[in-house]
């Protein structure tokens, strides 16, 4: 059951700051002593209060008019989340100017084109590897003038002269602030909700990426309605972990954040995620299928390492949770007394500590987004008490448009529109929507912006989907991603993708079958629940290619394979897209490939051609085929890994024998 906003969170939400900086400044003076962002450093968690946060974003905010940051202007952001790169984005939106959030993985060739298109002359950094991707990008880019970085390790005998320690830049905005004292609260009474807050670049999954322009406006009313519906108050805490360049990591951990005034945790690195997650206890957790995936892959891993009355216990008790975990959650009076005193027994000795090793024992709510998550693996968290939901937007659409609604769960929708959002569907069933959350325009870029936005405000999703009789939004995949198989069954590759991808061995799938008689797949196997299994058997291998195309490795992944198709067998909907032949891939997809997006997205049409042979030697019927496939590696370098690889048929079954064998 929801519970009622207490007074603390009534307060908060009724702050009447309609920009970001405006929100910064009332927290500043109402609850100046009260955390605002925490940060580990060396093991330990150093504490930014938001009077100490005002103060920074003011010195920062000064120190940038002092090198000749106007309005209008763009900055860059690149790093991890860190304190000093949040103060620098609300400095800029002060000053009038935009940042511009960018992937701190990508290289500097794929930061070429933003950083022309914006025209970005101020960057602010995180540490050396950013700065000398800056450094490199700069011959290309000369405009590029400040650099300005954050963490000075490795960086002392750096003598370019557009470096600038952000240290440096903040003595010298207090320098200037003598002369003009009250800089952040004069400049941040000139901001307007209809300026731009931020510009955030799609991924590119189909050309070259576009600016999405946001306003103050769009991002703050978005935010307040979401933090309503979910009484989020200055209480919550938060891990901010996820690329500051992806628009759904921005919303929770910045929009939502100076909303609500909560506290925003930052990680001392990537590798320390989970401990720091456990530490924290976040109250409010956002994580794509992705890390969901990678959660459950470390879960079996550990639970087949257990012993055997261990792994018996918790099968025992998964079956429990299975049957009645979401029906307890979601309410249901129907739930027996028995079934509910297994589940407490199932919470004290599996659920409880599980939830503990996972960080979530203090979730009160949790979403999922950034693209479709396998009915099976959403069901599996929220069996376990914890309280998943999937929320459904995109970068255009300031990421809330759905939010499936406490109680009103389902496994395959992804709920109702929030408050002041409209939905409607085209005849072809594609996804429309209005919402005060759209995007203002493309940068530079009017013709892109008449595609998806038409004149009476409706902004086209390019998702194909439909409501159910409740007046929640079920997507099925991507509309130019759903086709028909040849003898006119709807094929849906995302579908099958995601329920391969529950299975822990399999890390990343690929369907094909458009127009085709029979769908064919290419599977990424996860290297490292595959390579436990391979351990715990004695089977060796020197590497991911060699553990690949071991054949105990196609038999574990065949049993998967037929596994989804018995399930899809039992869809009628489904059951003519069972996956008739699949390879295990020789290395894995990935971004510096251009396989997937930065946000780890599939680049489908991109991989059909690139691999154009095998999808070939699969409908082919070939045995086996070579390929050699060109790598990038993270420090630029480039080379080859070549293999034979093995194309196996999978069992399909029909529609009768899928229940019996189910049964």
């Amino acid at each position: 059951m929801a519970q009622a906003p207490d007074a603390d969170e009534a307060r908060v939400l009724a702050l009447g700051g309609t920009t970001f900086p405006q929100l910064l400044l009332e927290h500043a003076a109402a609850r100046p002593d009260e955390p605002a962002l925490r940060e580990k450093i060396y093991g330990i968690w150093q504490t930014t209060t938001w009077r100490e946060l005002a103060d920074q974003v003011e010195a920062i905010a000064a120190g940038l008019t002092e090198l000749g940051f106007s309005p209008g202007q763009h900055l860059a952001i690149i790093g991890e989340n860190r304190p000093r790169l949040y103060a620098a984005m609300i400095a800029a939106q002060a000053l009038g100017g935009v940042p511009v959030p960018m992937y701190q993985d990508a290289v500097a060739a794929e930061m070429v084109f933003v950083f022309r298109n914006a025209e970005i002359a101020f960057a602010v950094v995180e540490d050396q590897e950013q700065t000398d991707k800056l450094l490199e990008l700069k011959e290309q880019h000369p405009l590029l003038a400040h650099i300005v970085y954050n963490d000075p390790r490795g960086l002392r005998n750096y003598t370019n002269p557009e470096l600038l320690s952000i240290d440096t830049l903040i003595d010298r905005g207090k320098d200037f602030l003598r002369s003009y004292p009250g800089l952040l609260k004069q400049r941040s009474g000139e901001r307007s909700p209809d300026d731009i807050a931020a510009m955030f670049y799609t991924s590119g999954t189909t050309g070259n990426p576009k600016g999405v322009i946001h306003t103050h406006r769009n991002l703050i009313s978005v935010s307040r309605a979401a933090s309503a519906m979910e009484h989020l108050s200055s209480s919550e805490e938060v891990l901010a972990y996820l690329p500051m360049a992806w628009i759904g990591q921005n919303i929770f951990s910045y929009s939502q954040w100076l909303a609500a005034g909560f506290t925003v945790n930052c990680p001392e690195s990537q590798s320390t995620v989970s401990a720091d997650m456990r530490e924290i206890g976040p109250t409010y957790y956002f994580a794509p299928p992705r890390v969901l995936e990678a959660l459950l892959t470390q879960v079996t891993i550990r639970m087949e390492d257990a012993a055997a009355p261990k792994r018996a216990l918790y099968r025992y008790f998964m079956e429990v949770a299975r049957r009645v975990g979401e029906r307890i959650l979601n309410g249901d009076a129907s739930v027996s007394a028995i079934e509910r005193l297994l589940y407490r027994a199932g919470d004290l000795l599996i659920y409880g500590p599980l939830r503990n090793a996972l960080g979530m024992s203090r979730v009160r709510v949790a979403y999922t987004a950034g693209e479709a998550i396998g009915p099976d693996l959403f069901v599996f968290y929220r069996s376990l008490g914890i309280n998943l939901k999937q929320l459904y937007g995109s970068t255009e659409t300031a990421v809330f448009v759905c939010v499936q609604p406490n109680g009103q769960v389902k496994p395959d929708t992804v709920g109702p529109p929030i408050d002041g959002v409209r939905i409607r569907l085209t005849d072809a069933g594609e996804v429309l929507i209005r919402s005060p959350g759209l995007l203002r325009e493309y940068y530079k870029n009017d013709q892109a912006t008449a595609e998806v936005k038409d004149s009476e405000g409706w902004y086209h999703t390019g998702d194909a989907g439909y409501l159910d009789t409740d007046g929640h939004l079920r997507i099925i995949d991507r509309a130019k991603d759903v086709g028909k198989l040849a003898g006119g069954s709807m094929f849906a590759p995302k579908y099958l993708e995601n329920k391969l991808k529950f299975f822990p061995f399999i890390k990343e799938a690929v369907a094909f079958g458009d127009a085709r008689e029979k769908v064919m797949a290419f599977i990424n196997i996860d290297f490292e629940a595959c390579g436990n299994w391979a351990e715990r058997r004695n089977l060796s291998y020197t590497g991911y290619v060699d553990l690949a195309s071991r054949p105990e490795i196609f038999s574990l992944i065949r049993e998967c394979v037929e596994k989804v198709n018995a399930d899809l067998a039992a869809d009628p909907m489904m059951s003519a897209s069972q996956i008739h032949r699949f390879l295990v891939l020789h290395k894995e997809l990935d971004a510096d490939d251009e396989e997937l997006t930065r946000t780890r997205k599939v680049r489908r049409g991109f991989i059909a051609q690139k691999y154009q042979v095998l999808v070939e030697a699969l409908y082919a019927g070939r045995t086996e085929q070579f390929i050699e496939t060109q790598v990038r590696f993270e420090d630029g370098r480039t080379g080859a890994v070549s293999a034979t690889l093995r194309l196996e048929d999978a069992t399909t079954f029909a529609p009768a024998a899928a229940q019996k064998r189910a049964a």
